[in-house]
This record gives C-alpha cells, structure tokens and sequence, in this order.
C-alpha cells in the first residue's frame, strides 16, 4: 500500500504552472498541477489515455473540445476523452487538481 497526502509539498511558481508527478508505474500516472491565479495551461491533448482532473483547491475555468467549458472547484471530477484537446485556466486564486491518466508515458525513441 501506498499513501499519498495529495495537499502536501504543493509547489507554485509565479511564472508559470507546476506539475509534479505524485506516483508512476505500468497501471497510469497520478500528477499534481499547482497554477497561481490567471495562469494557464495551454491548449495540449493526450493520445494515449483519457485524462481525469479532480481539483482539490480553488476554481478555474476547464475548455474542452468544441468550445465546452467549465466552472469546476473542489470536489469536482473533469473528464477529457483520449485526444480531446483541453485547456485549463485558473480564477483568481491558487488552483490545485490532480490528473489521473492510464498506462506508463512513452519512452523516447
């Protein structure tokens, strides 16, 4: 077993976001985002699994494809399909989320 406290050793950066990798293995991938108020992360997608954002903290505001957006603030469950091109912008204080993605990261060629 393994136990994580998902609001500890949160790191911000007044430049840009944070994202921290929280627990890897073969199964998926678990990392912790940390944006100050009104960063953003900009427009990306992945190709290899669903992407699952659970927010812990704050608000922003989370853009999927076809222009859909939405609100989302603690206790909240985002949910992107595999390819879907999303984007995510905080409101105007820290926003903290975890994304839960299947499988290992692709290793370089």
């Amino acid at each position: 077993m393994e136990h994580v406290d998902l609001m500890q050793d949160i790191k911000f950066n007044d430049k840009h976001p944070i994202a921290q990798s929280i627990h890897t293995d073969k199964n998926g991938r678990l990392l912790q985002f940390a944006l100050e108020p009104g960063q953003e992360l900009k427009e990306h997608s992945n190709s290899l699994s669903p992407v699952y954002l659970l927010v812990l903290k704050g608000q922003g505001v989370f853009r999927g494809n076809n222009g859909s957006q939405a609100v989302a603030g603690p206790g909240s469950i985002v949910i992107y399909d595999v390819d879907e091109k999303h984007s995510v912008k905080a409101g105007e204080e820290e926003l903290v989320f975890v994304a839960i993605l299947h499988g290992s990261p692709r290793k370089a060629d």
